[in-house]
């Protein structure tokens, strides 16, 4: 694989065709999916976005130039993290999981299994849209807090420095440490690395920060609201939030009054993430997309 890679290297516009999947795959999914579900849809255009980023921070890696195949498509299929420097290089020895760390993945995993499977069927036909959100919050918790975390503690034993893409999102201080530090690190790699770092040079880091964030929503746009059918915008208009909160809690009235730290700081990220949270799953997604996944689930004995 790394071969491959070196072989490839040296030809002019690597850089090009390596970034083709992440338009193809998307562009692929809406073509395969027509007359599917909407959930069917959502499903597929994620996982093509997914793949897309995936394969172009692999094939960019200067590290998995010289990795083995085993380790490529253990990257490529077998981890959910995105950087792939990270994760090839040859580091000191990493530190084995903790015990604890398989316990507290383990109930999420099941945790995220009793929403999905267990309440949201039973609340479908009473409550739809608290089935939605229940459902939604069961899928979160095995994929980002369940899967992912096992995976990293299963190439961590290995020695591979895969670290948990989600760390403890919920004692974030600030709006900033929350995107930044804590949140689903796979994608704030993938946004930093081909829309932050390359614009702050040339617009600023307030400008490159908030072109970051757009990008963000207009992706969550292409999943959530194109195949909820509606709500188009909406999910942008989230991401364009979370900016303009950073840019608060970073001013000078933001620092008198204790924003980005202590308590305040808390309760002002969880405002902030949790509080617009409705534009982000917004209701045409939830009444198209989530709730009838649910009910798909219900009459399949699930």
């Amino acid at each position: 694989m790394g071969t491959l890679i070196r072989t490839r290297g040296s030809r002019g516009g690597w850089r090009l065709m390596a970034g083709l999947p992440v338009v193809v795959l998307p562009a692929a999914a809406v073509w395969l999916s027509v007359g599917w579900p909407g959930w069917g849809r959502m499903w597929l255009m994620a996982v093509a976005i997914y793949a897309g980023f995936k394969w172009l921070t692999f094939a960019i890696s200067k590290t998995a130039r010289t990795a083995n195949w085993g380790k490529s498509l253990g990257y490529l299929f077998s981890w959910t993290g995105m950087d792939a420097e990270q994760f090839f290089a040859n580091t000191a020895p990493i530190e084995p999981p903790r015990w604890s760390e398989w316990v507290w993945s383990l109930a999420q995993l099941m945790i995220g299994f009793w929403l999905l499977i267990g309440d949201a069927p039973q609340l479908i036909d009473s409550h739809p849209l608290l089935a939605g959100w229940v459902a939604m919050t069961g899928i979160v918790s095995i994929l980002h807090f369940g899967v992912s975390h096992l995976l990293s503690l299963v190439w961590r034993s290995f020695g591979v420095n895969a670290q948990h893409i989600m760390h403890k999102p919920l004692l974030a201080r600030s709006v900033s440490e929350f995107w930044g530090k804590r949140w689903n690190l796979a994608f704030r790699d993938v946004m930093h690395g081909f829309v932050f770092r390359p614009l702050a040079p040339m617009v600023g880091l307030k400008w490159a920060t908030a072109a970051t964030f757009f990008a963000s929503g207009v992706i969550h746009d292409c999943v959530i609201s194109f195949t909820g059918r509606g709500g188009w915008g909406w999910p942008t208009l989230y991401f364009l939030i979370q900016p303009a909160a950073m840019f608060i809690e970073r001013s000078r009235f933001g620092r008198r009054i204790g924003l980005g730290r202590g308590l305040i700081g808390w309760l002002f990220a969880l405002a902030v993430v949790v509080g617009p949270a409705g534009l982000l799953f917004h209701g045409p997604f939830i009444e198209h997309v989530v709730v009838p996944m649910v009910r798909a689930m219900q009459d399949s004995g699930l």
